[in-house]
């Protein structure tokens, strides 16, 4: 094969970092600053326990809800997200298999802990992260693949088709059909929102975009009275606070999430 001149080389290999360097030096400074925190660990977070459940290239540390793998064409990993595909008219995937449901959950179990995440869905869009999950209860009351636990409610609460439709209990933030979320601000749709969870022994929080939605603890009187009235009073030990699984919901709309991170606390 016939090479070209050295110069030639030299001066294509100019171009292409040019090229790259102007493409980078085009992103607004912010939007850099942000890519570079994207699924990453501060030094100070490090130093306090910080870990990230998701590495922002791989599924692992995650599988499938009852599942030893992740099913396959409903979870992708795309630009340092873990994105929920809409399945809500899929049934096979190209190569003709049928599409496998379920929810994405951790491989491992946690008790006390802080965890901090960030989503974002589309117009109307409806999702959920679970805690206090037990694959045991979910098979014996409901679905091996689908996850019955607390959920931290994801939505647009701005779509005007929940409205009169939802519960309080049932918009962003709140624990799912039992406690409602207060002050909540979403940002716009198409933007991430960041939100945290904090569960430490009999106190649980939930905060969104900085700002303390809803709190409760295990045991109460009123986490007790909500559960009597929910879609869930009929599974034994609902209520009950175990070390468990952490679970991204498999509902029908496109979601995404990143910068997942945990720190245990002790």
């Amino acid at each position: 094969m016939k090479l070209r001149p050295l110069k030639f080389r030299i001066t294509v290999v100019s171009l292409i970092v040019s090229l790259m360097l102007i493409s980078w030096n085009t992103i607004p400074g912010k939007d850099k600053q942000q890519a570079s925190k994207i699924n990453k660990l501060t030094k100070s977070e490090i130093r306090q326990g910080w870990k990230l459940l998701f590495d922002g290239k791989t599924f692992n540390g995650w599988r499938g809800l009852g599942r030893d793998h992740v099913p396959a064409g409903l979870w992708v990993i795309e630009n340092g997200m873990i994105r929920k595909v809409n399945t809500g008219n899929m049934k096979n995937l190209p190569d003709g298999r049928p599409v496998e449901g379920g929810d994405l959950t951790t491989v491992d179990t946690f008790d006390n802990y802080e965890l901090s995440f960030e989503w974002k869905v589309n117009k109307g869009g409806n999702s959920g992260l679970k805690y206090n999950v037990s694959e045991e209860m979910c098979e014996e009351y409901g679905s091996k693949y689908s996850a019955l636990g607390f959920e931290y409610q994801l939505l647009d609460d701005s779509d005007g088709s929940y409205k009169g439709k939802l519960k309080p209990s049932q918009f962003s933030g709140s624990l799912y059909d039992l406690i409602p979320s207060k002050n909540v601000s979403l940002k716009p749709v198409g933007e991430f929102n960041s939100s945290r969870i904090l569960v430490n022994g009999t106190h649980v929080e939930h905060w969104l975009n900085g700002t303390r939605v809803m709190e409760f603890e295990f045991g109460s009187k009123e986490l007790e009275d909500a559960y009597k009235i929910s879609k869930f009073n009929k599974i034994q030990g609902f209520t009950d606070k175990r070390k468990a699984h952490i679970v991204l919901q498999n509902h029908n709309d496109e979601s995404w999430f990143r910068n997942i991170k945990i720190r245990e606390i002790n």
